[in-house]
C-alpha cells in the first residue's frame, strides 16, 4: 500500500460486524469524585456485545442508532483533517461526490469530557520569539463540541457519543442546506475505522422552501419540499512528518496557502505563501531521475461509461511527460477502481482515493478541486467531477471552431474516437488543477499568429503552451495550412513542463523554503527570454489583451479574429448538412447555430480588450522593465476600426433563410443585436474608460495617445455611419444596434441609483457631447431618409437623445 493511502482518508463499509474488540482495561480514576458522581458508566453498559464496532485511529461503535468513538490516548491532541462530502443527493439538488468543506480538528481531554476544537494555521510566529504567546492568544482554537466521557476503554481510551455531531445542523460539518433539519428523518448510516482515518456517513433530511419563480405574484408562497442528502465525513490524521513547503511566486501559476508571520525582522506582518503540490520523493539513497516512493494515483469512477474509460486514463497519464521534466518517471498513474469482490470497502467518497468522478448531470462542465495539508500545502487527495453533458459542450466547441479543418465533423454526431480525444483533453486540464496549477490564460498570446498556422511549429510547441489556458481548438488555422486534425487539440506544452519542474523538482542541499528561493528565482527568470513560459500577470484587472479566455493566437487579436471569422463563414453552410437528420427535430441545428453566433461574438470580444489595454509581464525586483505598458495608440485605433467593420456591420452571412426558417418564427434581430450589444458594452466598460483617461493624463508630451474622446467618436460614427452624405437607409439590424447604443449611453450618463457601476465623470461629459453631435447629424440626415421606417427611427432617436440629456441636467 502506498504511504499516500496510509495518510489519506478512508471510506466505505463492509456489511456486518468487525472482529471482536478486546475487553477494556479498568477505567482510570476520574479527576474528582467517584465514577458514579462523574457520570462514567461501566464499559459493557455503554458498549454492549451487540455493538457494531470497528478498530482503527479511533474505535467506532454503533449501538441502537447511536454512534460512539473510543479514542486512544495517543490519538488525543493529534491534528486530523476533516473532509466533508456529499455521497448522494436528492434529484435536482446537486450530485454525489461534491465536496462541502474541510477543516482541521483536534480532540482534547478536559477532565471527564472531550473537547473538539477547530484548528487554524493562518497566523504564525517562531515559538522561541517573545511575540509567540501573543500570536497564540490571538488564535484561540474554537470549541465545536463538548462531549461527556461515557466510559473508559482499554488503555484509558475515552468513550464518547458523537451522534449529534453528525446528525445536527452544523456550519462546520455541513452540508450547509438552507432549510429545517428533520431530526426524526436524520440518522447515522455507517461508520468505519482505519489505522489513520475514520469514516462516517449519515442521512440528513431537510424541509426546504424553494424560491418563488421569477415573475410570481407577491402573494405566492412556494410549497416546502423534502430534501435528503447522504453526507460522508472522512477524518484523517495529518502527516507526522510535514512536507517541506515551497514558496509561492506570482510568476508561476500555482494555487497557494497563506500565513501571516509575526516573527520576521520586517517592519510589518509578513505574508508567507506556499504552493499546493503533491509530495514526490525519490527512494532513500536515490536522486532524480527516479520513480517516486508514492505515486499520484487517480482511480476512474466505475460509473464512467466503458467507452470513455480509456480516454479518461489517457487524460490522467498525459501528465507523466511533464513530471519527467521535474525528474520523476511514472509519477502519475491511472487505475481502475477495484470491484466489490476485490475490495468491498472501496468507495469513491473515501478520501484515501483520488477519483475522476462521472456525474449524471446536464451541466456542461467539469472541475478539479483538491484537499491539502493547511500547514504545508501538501495535496493529499482530489476528486475530479466530470458532468455528463460536458460531452455536448465539447462537441459544439469543436464544431464551431474547427469544423472546416476536420472532415470528421461533416455529419453529427462526431465519431467516438474524436469525442474520446476531446474528453481526454478536458480530463487532463482538470487533472492539472488537482496537481496545483491555476489557469494560465496569457499563454495563448505568447506565440505569433503565423506560427500556429505552421505544421512544424504546432507539432513541436502546440498552438498554446499549456493545457491550463482556455485556448480550446485552433480556429486560427486555415484549411490551406493543412494542420493535421490531432494537432488542433491542445496537449501538454512547454509551460506545463516548466511549471511542473518549477514546483516539483527537488533542489539539492536546500533544507528550508528560503534556501530554495534563489534557485526558484533563477528558474522563473527563464521567462524573460522564453515568453511561452510566462504566467498571467497579477493585478491586471482584465486589461491585458492576451490574458482572457477562449482565445487562440491572441498575441494579435485583430489578425487572429480575422482568421477566425473566415472559418465561421465557412461553417454556416455546413450547419444544415451536419445537423439535420431524417425523422429528427431541428433542435441540433438551433443549438449549433446559437453556438456559432456566440463564437463570433466571443472572438470579436478579444479585440475589445486592446482598447485601453496594457501589455504585461509578471516581474520581480532585479528584472528589467516595468510590468505594465499601455497598448500603442495605433493598435487601439485599429482595433476600433476593425470592430466597426467586423462586429457592428450586420453579419449578413448569418442570415441564411434555409436555417432561420427551420428553427424559429422570429429572433434573428435580437440574437445578432444581443451579441453586438455585448461587444459594445465591453468597449464602453467603466474601468476601460477610466484607464484611457489615466493613460492620457500620464502620457509624455511626445507620446501618441488614443484618447477616450477619440474612441467614443469613432464608435459613434461607425454605428451611425448611414448618416453620411447621400440617401439614408438603415436596415432593421442596424436600427436595433443604434437603439442599443442609445440605451447604453443613457445607462452611463444617467445611472440607476442602485447600480454599483461608477462611470467616470469625464466619460459622462464626453458621451453627452457625442449625443449632441449625433443629434446634429440626425437633423441633417432626416430629410435624406430613403424610407418611412428610417425616418421614424431617426425621429425617435432624436427624442430619446433629448430625454437622456434632459435627465442628466
Amino acid at each position: 500500500m502506498h504511504r499516500r493511502y496510509a495518510i489519506l482518508l478512508a471510506v466505505l463499509f463492509a456489511a456486518g460486524c468487525s472482529p471482536a474488540i478486546s475487553s477494556p482495561a479498568p477505567a482510570p480514576e476520574p479527576d474528582s469524585g467517584s465514577a458514579e458522581e462523574s457520570g462514567v458508566k461501566p464499559y459493557d453498559e455503554v458498549i454492549p456485545e451487540t455493538a457494531v464496532s470497528d478498530t482503527g485511529l479511533f474505535i467506532t461503535h454503533r449501538v441502537d442508532g447511536k454512534l460512539f468513538f473510543e479514542i486512544p490516548q495517543e490519538a488525543l491532541g493529534e491534528e486530523l483533517l476533516l473532509v466533508s462530502k456529499i455521497a448522494k443527493n436528492t434529484l435536482g439538488e446537486g450530485y454525489g461526490g461534491e465536496q462541502v468543506g474541510n477543516r482541521v480538528l483536534r480532540w482534547e481531554r478536559d477532565g471527564n469530557r472531550i473537547l473538539v476544537r477547530s484548528i487554524s494555521y493562518e497566523i504564525m510566529a517562531d515559538s522561541t520569539l517573545p511575540i509567540y504567546e501573543a500570536v497564540e492568544a490571538s488564535n484561540y482554537d474554537p470549541v465545536l463540541a463538548v462531549l461527556e466521557i461515557e466510559t473508559w476503554g482499554a488503555d484509558s481510551a475515552a468513550v464518547v457519543e458523537v451522534t449529534d455531531i453528525y446528525t445536527t445542523k452544523s456550519p462546520e460539518f455541513g452540508p450547509g442546506i438552507d432549510g429545517s433539519l428533520e431530526a426524526e428523518r436524520t440518522f447515522v448510516e455507517r461508520a468505519a475505522a482505519y489505522p489513520e482515518n475514520v469514516e462516517v456517513e449519515a442521512t440528513h433530511t431537510y424541509t426546504v422552501t424553494p424560491e418563488a419563480p421569477e415573475g410570481a405574484p407577491s402573494w405566492y408562497e412556494p410549497s416546502p419540499e423534502t430534501q435528503s442528502v447522504l453526507m460522508h465525513w472522512s477524518m484523517v490524521k495529518l502527516p507526522d512528518d510535514p512536507m517541506m513547503p515551497r514558496l509561492y511566486d506570482d510568476r508561476v501559476g500555482y494555487f497557494s496557502i497563506s500565513k501571516e508571520d509575526y516573527g520576521t525582522d520586517q517592519h510589518r506582518v509578513a505574508e508567507k505563501r506556499y504552493i499546493t503540490r503533491w509530495r514526490l520523493e525519490c527512494p532513500p539513497g536515490q536522486t532524480i531521475p527516479c520513480e517516486p516512493v508514492d505515486q499520484i494515483v487517480y482511480h476512474v469512477d466505475p460509473n464512467t461509461p466503458d467507452i470513455w474509460k480509456p480516454w479518461v486514463k489517457k487524460g490522467i497519464e498525459d501528465w507523466q511527460e511533464a513530471f519527467e521534466a521535474a525528474g520523476f518517471t511514472n509519477a502519475i498513474i491511472a487505475a481502475d477502481a477495484p470491484t466489490p469482490a476485490e475490495d468491498p470497502d472501496w468507495a469513491a467518497e473515501d478520501a484515501r482515493y483520488s477519483v475522476v468522478r462521472w456525474l449524471p448531470s446536464t451541466i456542461e462542465n467539469a472541475n478539479g478541486p483538491h484537499v491539502h495539508d493547511p500547514r504545508t500545502g501538501e495535496i493529499l487527495e482530489s476528486d475530479i467531477n466530470m458532468y455528463h453533458n460536458v460531452l455536448n459542450l465539447l462537441r459544439d466547441w469543436y464544431f464551431v471552431q474547427v469544423a472546416p479543418l476536420d472532415e470528421r465533423t461533416r455529419v453529427l454526431p462526431l465519431p467516438d474516437t474524436l469525442m474520446g480525444r476531446l474528453l481526454e483533453y478536458v480530463v487532463a486540464h482538470e487533472v492539472g488543477h488537482t496537481l496545483g496549477f491555476q489557469h494560465n490564460q496569457v499563454a495563448s498570446s505568447t506565440y505569433p499568429v503565423d506560427s500556429i498556422r505552421s505544421v512544424d511549429f504546432v507539432r513541436r510547441m502546440g498552438h498554446t503552451p499549456t493545457l491550463m489556458d482556455y485556448s480550446r481548438f485552433n480556429y486560427v488555422a486555415q484549411p490551406e495550412d493543412n494542420i493535421p486534425a490531432p494537432l488542433l487539440v491542445p496537449g501538454i506544452g512547454p509551460y506545463d513542463k516548466f511549471a511542473t519542474m518549477w514546483g516539483y523538482k527537488p533542489i539539492p542541499n536546500a533544507d528550508t523554503p528560503l534556501e530554495e528561493q534563489p534557485t526558484l528565482d533563477a528558474w522563473a527568470r527563464m521567462q524573460d527570454d522564453k515568453p511561452w513560459l510566462r504566467f498571467s500577470t497579477s493585478d491586471t484587472e482584465g486589461s491585458t489583451p492576451g490574458d482572457h479566455t477562449e482565445a487562440v493566437g491572441d498575441a494579435d487579436p485583430v489578425r487572429a479574429t480575422e482568421l477566425g471569422m473566415r472559418n465561421i463563414k465557412r461553417i454556416v453552410p455546413m450547419l444544415v448538412p451536419a445537423t439535420v437528420h431524417q425523422g429528427e427535430s431541428y433542435s441540433d441545428l438551433e443549438e449549433m447555430y446559437d453556438r456559432l453566433v456566440g463564437q463570433w461574438a466571443r472572438e470579436l470580444s478579444h479585440v475589445v480588450i486592446l482598447v485601453g489595454g496594457v501589455d504585461s509581464q509578471e516581474k520581480y525586483g532585479g528584472q528589467s522593465g516595468v510590468r505594465f505598458e499601455p497598448v500603442s495608440a495605433e493598435r487601439q485605433e485599429a482595433a476600433v476600426a476593425f470592430l466597426n467593420e467586423a462586429a457592428f456591420e450586420t453579419p449578413e452571412f448569418f442570415l441564411e433563410e434555409d436555417i432561420l426558417r427551420r428553427i424559429e418564427v422570429a429572433g434573428a434581430i435580437d440574437r445578432i443585436g444581443s451579441a453586438q450589444g455585448r461587444i459594445l458594452s465591453g468597449l464602453m466598460n467603466d474601468a476601460r474608460m477610466q484607464r484611457m483617461i489615466e493613460f492620457a493624463a500620464l502620457a509624455g508630451s511626445n507620446e501618441q495617445v488614443y484618447t477616450l474622446g477619440e474612441m467614443l467618436t469613432d464608435v459613434r460614427e461607425g454605428i451611425w455611419s448611414e448618416l453620411g452624405p447621400g440617401s439614408v437607409r438603415i436596415d432593421a439590424f442596424r436600427r436595433d444596434l443604434q437603439n442599443r447604443y442609445l440605451d447604453l449611453a443613457d445607462s452611463k450618463i444617467n445611472p440607476d441609483p442602485d447600480d454599483e457601476s461608477e462611470t467616470p465623470a469625464d466619460a459622462q461629459a464626453l458621451l453627452r457631447a457625442d449625443l449632441r453631435a449625433l443629434d446634429t447629424s440626425i437633423s441633417r440626415a432626416l430629410s435624406r431618409s430613403a424610407d418611412r421606417t428610417t425616418r421614424a427611427h431617426l425621429a425617435a432617436a432624436q427624442e430619446r437623445i433629448e430625454e437622456i440629456l434632459d435627465a442628466s441636467e
